[in-house]
């Protein structure tokens, strides 16, 4: 009746420090090398390096980023809506993209509407390719450049972080 038997006490011995090995070598690699990147604000205005060709722009244009780990999906928002209009605007990312070594890449289509105001009606309902490709600054800034379908050169733009408000209020200077 004696179950105890050095050989099957010498394998479970093993087996458990083998076990116990393995779970510290990968708790001290992830330690060493898994960090998890950096939190994104979630709104930033944008700044324009140049007017947009054709194009009466929108005074603030916000750019909205949810991040989930290095994936982000993102949004236009013109900074004149209502906190219903931006929450039914937020249901809908059209923009997504990755964050790696402080670069945020987001591309997606965006209507026209949110570049450019005033536009005909025909417009409204068009959507145009955007590229946006950005390194993240002191203070949480975001500085970069945006290609835009119909547009032949990336124009230069920067992103500043806003705090966390329902409505946010921007200055127009640029």
């Amino acid at each position: 009746m004696n179950h105890l038997h050095l050989k099957s006490l010498s394998f479970y011995g093993v087996a458990i420090c083998s076990v116990l090995l393995l779970f510290k070598t990968v708790t001290t690699y992830g330690e060493n090398n898994l960090k998890a990147p950096i939190s994104l604000k979630e709104n930033y205005s944008l700044i324009f390096g140049e007017k947009l060709p054709d194009c009466n722009q929108q005074d603030t244009i916000i750019l909205n980023i949810h991040q989930s780990g290095v994936y982000l999906n993102g949004l236009f928002v013109p900074a004149n809506l209502n906190s219903q209009q931006i929450s039914t605007i937020k249901e809908h990312p059209t923009l997504t993209g990755r964050y790696n070594n402080k670069n945020i890449s987001l591309s997606g289509q965006i209507p026209n509407y949110l570049l450019c105001k005033n536009i005909d009606v025909a417009d409204k309902k068009a959507h145009r390719l955007v590229n946006l490709q950005m390194q993240i600054e002191k203070q949480d800034n975001l500085t970069g450049q945006i290609s835009i379908s119909g547009i032949n050169k990336p124009i230069k733009v920067s992103a500043v972080a806003q705090s966390n408000q329902e409505n946010p209020k921007t200055s127009n200077s640029h």
